[in-house]
């Protein structure tokens, strides 16, 4: 087990684990903080997505030692009262139905937007690509992601 001090959504936090727990497991078994979710377990459906210092990251895979000092920013770090333009995009255009997959759709719409404030349409389908809905919102995804660009102008 080691020590580490880690920077998640503007906090500081000391966890004691082993040094290739995923930082999904940190996030959520040390920490208490359960928006990201955990799915596949190998990186390829995106419901584990955070940020580290600004980029979109599969945190199921991502070993805690590797974050060192880098800014974590999840789910429930986006913003504080729901209010980041992804977010209310993706409520105005009730992109959620099941649900599951969304929290990590909206971080990776959100480095997306953040990289390329105005992406084409086939910017946005090549940007969310590696997100899995299994409830097939990618309609209301994408419509979401340039309403989110909109706002954000």
């Amino acid at each position: 087990m080691a020590n580490y001090k880690l920077q998640i959504n503007g906090k500081s936090y000391e966890v004691d684990v082993e040094e290739d727990t995923p930082l999904l497991w940190v996030l959520r078994d040390n920490l208490g903080l359960v928006g990201t979710k955990y799915s596949c377990g190998i990186a390829q459906c995106g419901a584990c997505t955070v940020h580290l210092n600004g980029e979109a990251v599969r945190s199921c895979v991502l070993p805690v030692s590797a974050v060192k000092s880098d800014k974590v920013t999840t789910i429930e770090g986006l913003s504080e009262n729901g209010d980041h333009p992804v977010q209310q995009a993706w409520e105005e255009v009730d992109v959620a139905q099941c649900g599951y997959c969304q929290a990590g759709q909206i971080m990776t719409a959100a480095a997306l937007l953040k990289k390329n404030p105005s992406p084409s349409d086939e910017e946005i389908v090549e940007g969310m690509n590696a997100n899995i809905c299994r409830c097939g919102t990618y309609h209301r995804i994408k419509e979401a992601v340039k309403l989110a660009s909109a706002k954000s102008k």
